[in-house]
């Protein structure tokens, strides 16, 4: 089999499985595991897959740049982000994640709800102005131009001053086996320091988001109450998820 043919076949087996075992396609192909792996870092330089220990997963199609990932199923985070705003309660504190399903909670937020918005993300600072119940607390440090939030050492250490009920944190990758991840390494060491300050976090996973890995993971699924997805229930990757003990609330 041709390397061209090879690579057709690998993307065709993640299509259907959802992921690629590497020493299973060597067998099947009566080819080596490094002939596989090769195959799979030229996929991977390419984007079309994410390398993971032992084979690859799909890849997130939610590390584009801020701007265009505003275009990436808008319906799919609205009805995340309806789910999401119901769990803010009134005279609550809830920290809202940067990126564009938690600046979608800040518009669904009804605009008489007192409670307190904790985030590092301008845009949702901005998008609170007009809500004139909710008290704003913005973190600041270095910008990540690419999601448009504050991070680094500054922000992780504005952020271990606050405490909330609630925290909605934004991934790229949400799967049963490679967990919550992103694809930043500093980005991700921000979400974490946000989720730890919080008494519950609920992840907002719109149904591109399911089944595919980033680079770097945020979270373990024992940290997290719950995801909150558009995806199809009888998805095999959401009963997966669900399978591990973590609840999973439906929107749409």
């Amino acid at each position: 089999m041709l390397a061209a043919e090879r690579r057709e076949h690998l993307l065709g087996l993640l299509a259907r499985e959802g992921k690629i075992v590497a020493k299973d396609v060597a067998a099947d192909l009566g080819i080596s595991e490094d002939s596989v792996r090769r195959d799979l870092r030229d996929l991977a330089a390419d984007g079309l897959v994410q390398r993971v220990y032992g084979g690859a997963l799909p890849v997130s199609p939610a590390v584009v740049d801020y701007a265009a990932r505003q275009a990436v199923a808008p319906e799919g985070k609205r009805e995340v982000a309806s789910v999401a705003a119901g769990l803010v309660r009134p005279g609550g504190a809830v920290i809202l994640d940067g990126g564009t399903t938690t600046l979608a909670v800040a518009r669904a937020l009804p605009r008489d709800l007192e409670c307190t918005v904790i985030t590092h993300s301008p845009t949702i600072a901005v998008a609170l102005l007009d809500h004139p119940a909710a008290e704003v607390f913005l973190l600041g440090g270095r910008v990540f131009k690419h999601s448009a939030v504050a991070y680094g050492a500054a922000a992780v250490e504005a952020a271990q001053n606050v405490s909330a009920d609630l925290c909605l944190l934004g991934v790229t990758g949400v799967h049963p086996e490679a967990g919550l991840t992103t694809g930043d390494a500093e980005e991700a060491a921000m979400k974490r320091a946000l989720s730890a300050r919080a008494a519950e976090t609920y992840v907002l996973a719109s149904s591109e988001k399911i089944g595919t890995a980033s680079r770097f993971r945020v979270l373990p699924w024992e940290k997290v109450s719950g995801v909150i997805t558009d995806a199809d229930p009888r998805d095999p990757v959401v009963k997966e998820i669900r399978a591990l003990g973590v609840e999973v609330l439906a929107a749409g």
